[in-house]
């Protein structure tokens, strides 16, 4: 029983965590009010992306610990992005500091491929996971910044 409520654990921590952001930020979300950069996506595929990533992002945590893969400083990166990702949400839309929350999403990409980079070392099936996450936070970056540069 205590495997399972592990593996339960690896699996949707992200998914629940982001939820947990997501209803104490949903009133604060002023997207549509916002003059948006080129290629800025409409507000409803926001919460769609997130889902899959953060769902892939467990598959893959649970991969690297049911293999026995993951190290203490894995688990660091691991948790410190997650932790960075989340609070990104609270900056931005809660807190509305536009320009932390470009700083802040730098210091995710910079932890993000840094994460990809120790896990290339442990399993490719869990960096192939990630790649959306990756590609999404970089867009992101691009977003943050056009959001700030045009508000």
């Amino acid at each position: 029983m205590k495997k399972i409520l592990k593996s339960l654990y690896h699996l949707f921590l992200p998914i629940i965590l982001g939820s947990l952001v997501g209803l104490l930020i949903s009133k604060s979300i002023d997207y549509t009010e916002l003059i948006k950069p080129p290629f800025a996506p409409p507000k409803i595929f926001f919460p769609i992306a997130w889902t899959i990533i953060y769902l892939l992002m467990g598959i893959s945590w649970f991969i690297l610990n049911r293999k026995d893969l993951a190290d203490s400083d894995d688990a660091l990166v691991y948790y410190f992005q997650l932790f960075i990702n989340l609070l990104w949400s609270i900056i931005f839309f809660l807190l509305k500091w536009r320009f932390v929350a470009v700083i802040w999403i730098i210091i995710l990409d910079i932890v993000v491929y840094y994460m990809l980079y120790l896990f290339s070392k442990k399993n490719k099936l869990v960096v192939y996971l990630n790649i959306f996450y990756a590609l999404w936070i970089t867009f992101a970056t691009y977003l943050t910044i056009g959001i700030y540069m045009l508000n």
